[in-house]
């Protein structure tokens, strides 16, 4: 949809782009009919490319995005390489509509919810003794509970992308993480 649309929210991954649409819908927002797009780049690595490319088509879309915080200094070169001039600091970024999730998006979304809350929506799924198993092993013992948590998410193909969508859905709306909350309301 992303040669139509208005506007465009660039994030590194599925289940960046899984959460966006999740909450967007919580929030009662039709974004196909805004002329929205949540643009899934494969990688942080590749929004030089993407902005370049737009910038090429001679295209001006409304532009935001949501990234992770150790992936900055891409979408801090990348928007420098889309012609939307020097980008020094994370200041600069959210000024252009792009913020970061510290560390990620399953920090954030631990964070907002609490380790209890994300404990029940691993219940709900029937996860609960995968997620148990995890914790019992030699290398998760000393680990706090909340990068237990992390690591539960990422362990299986597509669990990220379920589980951002499931977080997003279990969240209460007065504590929505920054990021998600302002990258939405760019567009």
């Amino acid at each position: 949809m992303h040669r139509s649309a208005r506007a465009l929210v660039l994030v590194e991954g599925a289940s960046d782009r899984a959460a966006l649409l999740a909450l967007a819908a919580r929030q009662g927002r039709d974004l196909e009919d805004e002329q929205v797009d949540i643009v899934d780049l494969g990688g942080a690595t590749n929004v030089g490319r993407f902005l370049e490319d737009l910038a090429s088509e001679g295209r001006r879309p409304r532009l935001a995005g949501m990234y992770d915080a150790p992936e900055e200094r891409y979408f801090r070169r990348g928007l420098e390489r889309g012609g939307h001039g020097p980008v020094p600091d994370r200041a600069r970024l959210e000024e252009l509509g792009f913020f970061a999730c510290e560390p990620d998006l399953e920090g954030e979304l631990i964070r907002a919810l609490g380790t209890s809350v994300v404990e029940g929506v691993i219940e709900e799924q029937g996860e609960l003794s995968s997620w148990h198993i995890l914790q019992r092993q030699p290398a998760q013992l000393s680990r706090s509970v909340e990068d237990q948590l992390h690591r539960f998410l990422g362990t299986r193909s597509g669990r990220k992308e379920t589980y951002a969508r499931l977080l997003v859905e279990a969240l209460d709306p007065d504590r929505l993480p920054p990021p998600l909350d302002a990258v939405l309301r760019q567009v």
